[in-house]
């Protein structure tokens, strides 16, 4: 399958009218030299502008001239990605959606139809994003990346997870590297600033005994949100909310998937214990946090006590007992 032949993604000429114009940003582009170029009628440049417009692209026309760009969106537009990850795993089969589901459950489709490792799934905005446990990941058009890369490693299951921890010190990186702001990270996939929630991570695997078939890391990240929803107001926020400023989408997503890759590469080549150490050092949650661990099963205070060589939480109970936290919700016991 080819990312412009899965129904619902970007019609490859649409991307290919956008970056013509970001590459002629504020000079007008005659509607013949666009028909010329990405091979379509003079009308279809005039349908595909109106569509842009309604997906917020502040496209001007000029009668008997052209159009050009009022500013370069912040679109993450697959071409614009590829010119910068050539060379990349991750630059080779995006998948981008101006508006779908769920990209996790596009990749898992995925998955199962035999797409290659280092495939893409992209959206400007999730009708029905998933977070863990069922929840619901608000997804403001523009705003964010919402991502999800389908991977196809030589692994053990029970190592699978560590590809969430994994995903978290990516993303941490490449934030702190863009912005100069440094999240922390809450066990197992969650990234934090001053305490509320920037971004998190929904690993999902599809497996034999024995054997790991495929696995999809979703990743979301708050960018430019200027504010939250309900109940996500008092627990939620964005780079733009802790800096002041707006931040490029498309640079941070380039960031985030060529530290992914440098990070995978080292995990598959080393193993488990640079990503352990790694989120032990830089975690605040790993070890001597007071916190409160909720299951399907029960709910109990303790403190954290470190990470199993597979990834998962320790915590020592009140009692002294150590208990191993498999899944759950993890929250600081204030």
């Amino acid at each position: 399958m080819t990312p412009d032949s899965l129904p619902g993604t970007t019609d490859k000429r649409i991307g290919a009218l956008l970056t013509l114009l970001a590459d002629n940003a504020t000079i007008v582009v005659s509607g013949a030299r666009i028909a010329r170029e990405i091979g379509v009628s003079r009308s279809t440049v005039w349908r595909w502008v109106t569509r842009l417009r309604q997906l917020g692209v502040r496209v001007r026309g000029q009668p008997r001239t052209g159009y050009f760009l009022e500013n370069v969106p912040d679109i993450l537009a697959p071409e614009l990605l590829r010119r910068r990850l050539r060379g990349c795993l991750f630059g080779r089969r995006i998948f981008h959606f101006f508006r779908t589901d769920s990209t996790n459950r596009v990749a898992l489709d995925l998955g199962h139809a035999g797409e290659p490792e280092g495939a893409v799934v992209l959206a400007e905005e999730q009708t029905a994003g998933r977070g863990r446990a069922g929840r619901t990941w608000q997804s403001e058009r523009g705003a964010g990346i919402y991502m999800t890369l389908l991977l196809r490693p030589e692994l053990s299951p029970a190592l699978a997870p560590l590809l969430t921890l994994l995903a978290g010190l990516s993303a941490r990186a490449a934030i702190e590297a863009q912005t100069g702001l440094t999240p922390d990270l809450r066990w197992p996939n969650d990234l934090l600033l001053n305490g509320r929630k920037l971004g998190g991570i929904l690993t999902e695997m599809h497996a034999e005994p024995g054997v790991v078939r495929f696995v999809i890391v979703g990743i979301g990240v708050n960018v430019n949100q200027s504010k939250f929803p309900g109940d996500l107001a008092t627990i939620a926020t964005s780079l733009r909310a802790e800096s002041g400023r707006l931040h490029s989408r498309l640079e941070l997503l380039v960031r985030l998937l060529q530290q992914f890759e440098s990070d995978y590469n080292r995990f598959l080549k080393h193993g488990a214990n640079a990503i352990l150490e790694q989120f032990a050092a830089v975690s605040s949650f790993a070890k001597g946090k007071r916190v409160r661990i909720t299951n399907g099963k029960e709910s109990f205070t303790g403190t954290t006590a470190g990470l199993t060589p597979e990834g998962l939480l320790r915590v020592q109970r009140e009692d002294g007992q150590i208990a191993t936290v498999i899944s759950g919700d993890v929250a600081e016991a204030r």
